[in-house]
């Protein structure tokens, strides 16, 4: 899993009819406790979440069965599946 921050949306009015009904945001990562530019890129939301929340997100195989389930492949690369509520680091 990767911990994110929601920095934007993405409009698309033409995709892949399996995935009508659901959300493409852009997520950063992030390094708790590290001050460096982070890497972004699109993720699909299964969970609501806004701009500006620290998410939770799965990649690759995992992302594609979270958005359809048992069902068929969905052309999923990202899929966020948790709004974090807080972040505790020990021992820093």
């Amino acid at each position: 899993m990767i911990l994110g921050r929601v920095i934007g949306t993405v409009v698309a009015t033409r995709k892949d009819e399996r995935l009508t009904g659901f959300k493409l945001m852009v997520v950063e990562t992030l390094q708790p406790g590290k001050e460096t530019k982070s890497e972004e890129f699109v993720a699909v939301d299964t969970v609501g979440a806004g701009v500006g929340e620290t998410v939770l997100v799965v990649m690759g195989s995992p992302a594609s069965r979270t958005v359809n389930g048992a069902g068929s492949q969905v052309p999923v690369d990202a899929a966020i599946i948790g709004i974090v509520d807080s972040v505790e680091m020990m021992g820093r």
